[in-house]
């Protein structure tokens, strides 16, 4: 019989959400930090976007198996190994001293990542009744806008108080505690049998391996033709991928049914859009505060203040939204004020521009998110089967780091592409934003490089407006449960007895 800590949902939640919240950061805590990795490790602006997308690249390709390996083997005990191995991580990334060192640590940071994602969602698929499941599931989405907007906060106030090692040694107590209330008040849930897709594994790797490094490395090796190869040869990958998925008659890693509920098909698009987003506006804004404004990392962080603050204050009550209102009204405002916060924040990126205003526009865009992220981590699986939400759960995090992936990848050749085009030779190689610019033509040039390259997300903005008025109602409503949770593993779904979901 479980005890009485698993029949407390909500704290396991809290234990959970802590270690998601935490990892979450880390995909955009680098951002704010550029400028001073490339001066301490004599790194490029290549390099250092580097740092993020190894850490994505690594969280993102296991993702798809690793809630099956947390039903194997527990997905509480995978949840803990992860976040051991992420905090380890941690501090291997604030103990190197070259940039090569640094992409390495980040690599396994993102093995523990990935290991501990799909575990959140699928406890809460089976812990939780349907009737709070959408709250919880909102709570969590929330957990995933409020963590992109404060990593670059937080990143700043570590960088210029205590130096860019922190951003890395901050993950080591939060870790420790977060594996002490996760020990003490996440159930431990039976586990079930499951065939692997190792793979699927291997061509969903190396099909986003060679695209993003294709992407990213194009534009410094002039578009070689083995970049352009590599390129091909990814999409190539990730075709036979899919079309492995669609033969493979045992457990693939994703279960193609799925998309045929046309709300999850949305809710993916639009976060794919969300983790481009989330990852690549950061980094034209912060090299431009820093190498333009001559501001401090602290100071550079603080201008995203109005943007997480927002997004803090109105994500509980949009996500009160979610079982009320049409998901196509809720999610569409959200982008459609995020499009006019980001393509107004872009006209502010200059020399001479009114921080009063740039802050406005952080408001607006703040506001966006909060319409954005909950409410559609809540709708991709709110149509689902119970059976099939584990499996959409791995789905819909892997394509969220998809998305931060290429996102990652395509800023950093916008940003060489503008940087080499209005300021050619040194400063697209390492020069650039590693101190204030104060030749005032140089700085002008600098801006528009940035100004240009912040209008890449933008515009991917505008796929996930597009994207969402395709939305459906709701087959039914979290106040009308279609299951209830079973400790022992079962659920109870429209009175027929079913086994807890395979979760990919």
């Amino acid at each position: 019989m479980p005890g009485t800590d698993e029949l407390r949902p909500w704290r396991a939640l809290a234990a959970l959400v802590l270690g998601f919240f935490m990892i979450l950061v880390d995909l955009t805590i680098v951002t704010v930090a550029t400028p001073t990795i490339i001066e301490k490790l004599d790194a490029s602006v290549n390099e250092v976007v580097w740092v993020s997308s190894a850490y994505m690249l690594a969280y993102a390709v296991p993702v798809l198996i690793s809630g099956r390996l947390g039903d194997r083997f527990g997905s509480k005990y995978l949840y803990l190994a992860g976040l051991t191995v992420f905090t380890l991580a941690s501090l291997w990334c604030g103990l190197t001293n070259s940039i090569e060192m640094l992409i390495v640590a980040r690599v396994v940071q993102g093995l523990g990542a990935s290991m501990i994602t799909p575990q959140t969602m699928a406890i809460i698929t089976r812990i939780f009744p349907a009737a709070e499941r959408g709250k919880a599931m909102a709570a969590w989405g929330a957990t995933a806008g409020v963590a992109m907007v404060v990593g670059p906060v937080l990143g700043g106030v570590l960088t210029d108080g205590l130096g860019w090692e922190w951003i890395f040694f901050v993950n080591v107590p939060v870790g420790v505690i977060g594996f002490v209330l996760a020990m003490r008040w996440v159930p431990a849930l039976p586990t079930h049998e499951h065939s692997f897709d190792w793979l699927g594994v291997v061509m969903s790797g190396v099909g986003l391996f060679l695209l993003a490094f294709g992407i990213q490395e194009g534009h410094d090796k002039h578009w070689a033709s083995w970049i352009i190869a590599m390129i091909v040869g990814g999409v190539v990958m990730i075709g036979l991928f899919v079309l492995w998925q669609a033969r493979n008659r045992r457990e693939p890693l994703v279960p193609l049914g799925l998309f045929k509920d046309r709300n999850f098909s949305v809710s993916n698009v639009a976060i794919s859009v969300m983790g481009f987003v989330g990852v690549s506006m950061g980094y034209p804004l912060m090299l431009w505060a820093q190498a333009v404004r001559g501001y401090s990392p602290t100071q550079s962080a603080l201008l995203l203040l109005p943007m997480a603050v927002m997004s803090i204050v109105l994500a509980p009550y949009v996500g009160r939204l979610t079982d009320r209102v049409h998901p196509r009204l809720v999610v569409g405002t959200g982008f459609a004020l995020t499009i006019i916060g980001m393509f107004t924040l872009a006209t502010q990126l200059q020399r001479t521009s009114q921080i009063w205003l740039l802050c406005v526009f952080q408001v607006v865009l703040g506001t966006g998110n909060a319409f954005i992220w909950a409410p559609t981590a809540a709708t991709a699986n709110r149509n689902l089967p119970l059976r099939l939400a584990g499996a959409g759960a791995g789905v819909y995090n892997a394509v969220r780091q998809v998305g931060s992936v290429v996102g990652a990848a395509a800023i950093a050749v916008m940003m060489d592409s503008r940087l080499s085009h209005y300021l050619p030779g040194a400063a697209a190689h390492g020069d650039a934003g590693a101190a204030r610019i104060t030749d005032s033509r140089a700085a002008d040039l600098f801006s528009k490089a940035m100004q240009q390259s912040f209008l890449l997300p933008a515009a991917i903005c505008v796929l996930g407006l597009v994207a969402v008025l395709f939305y459906e109602p709701f087959k039914h409503t979290a106040g009308a449960p279609a299951s209830s949770p079973d400790l022992r593993g079962r659920h109870v779904d429209r009175g027929v007895a079913v086994d807890a979901p395979a979760r990919g």
